[in-house]
């Protein structure tokens, strides 16, 4: 996965509440076998006008619009990510280009998920978010933010910085850009260690059987 440090882009503002991961994706639409090429499908009821054909963009659907067509950054309302447990939406909006989402509360599932695949979930409070969607709107998209892993701070378009949290193996993953699996072998050299210590103090956990 690509390392997440610091980030310059403008917000893509879907301010609904209770986005589903059906609406995210629609199960019709999980049709393949992987985490690549689900990005077209993403939010395939909003974003076209005929889902089983031509597939004609939505003019007034966020996403389909110039200033956010390769938007790395989502804006979101209340229990974004809520409803069934579908790892399918997490890569289906990596694979788009979202690299980040800004809301005031998550799906918990869809929120672990998101930290598992390099996608990371902030929560601000709604009337931050709501002002960074308004500074989107009024700039028709020009206006960017900064989004800090390091220093754990969003800042606006008007210098503004907000601070988040993130628990602190789920920063280092994506600070890396390391799966879960990534990060135990990065730190085999320290399992390695606490193996040995452990056997020299307590080796008869480590006996294959006991002798009579």
């Amino acid at each position: 996965m690509q390392p997440f440090t610091i980030l310059r882009a403008p917000a893509a503002p879907l301010m609904r509440s209770d986005i589903d991961t059906d609406a995210i994706i629609p199960s019709r639409e999980m049709t393949q076998v992987g985490k690549t090429g689900l990005g077209s499908r993403l939010f395939a009821n909003w974003r076209y006008i005929d889902v089983h054909q031509k597939r004609e963009e939505r003019a007034e659907f966020v996403l389909n619009q110039a200033p956010y067509r390769h938007a790395q950054v989502l804006l979101a309302g209340e229990n974004f990510g809520c409803g069934s447990s579908r790892e399918g939406a997490v890569w289906a909006l990596h694979d788009f280009g979202i690299r980040c989402i800004i809301a005031p509360s998550f799906g918990s599932i869809f929120r672990a998920n998101c930290l598992r695949n390099g996608l990371l979930p902030i929560i601000l409070e709604s009337t931050t978010v709501e002002k960074i969607a308004q500074q989107m709107e009024v700039s028709n998209g020009s206006a960017s933010i900064v989004i800090d892993l390091i220093a754990c701070t969003v800042t606006d378009a008007d210098g503004t910085n907000y601070p988040f949290s993130i628990p602190p193996q789920q920063r280092e993953m994506l600070l890396r850009g390391l799966d879960s699996i990534g990060l135990a072998i990065n730190r085999l050299p320290e399992i390695n260690l606490f193996h040995e210590n452990l056997n020299r103090q307590q080796p008869w956990l480590f006996a294959g059987h006991l002798k009579d």
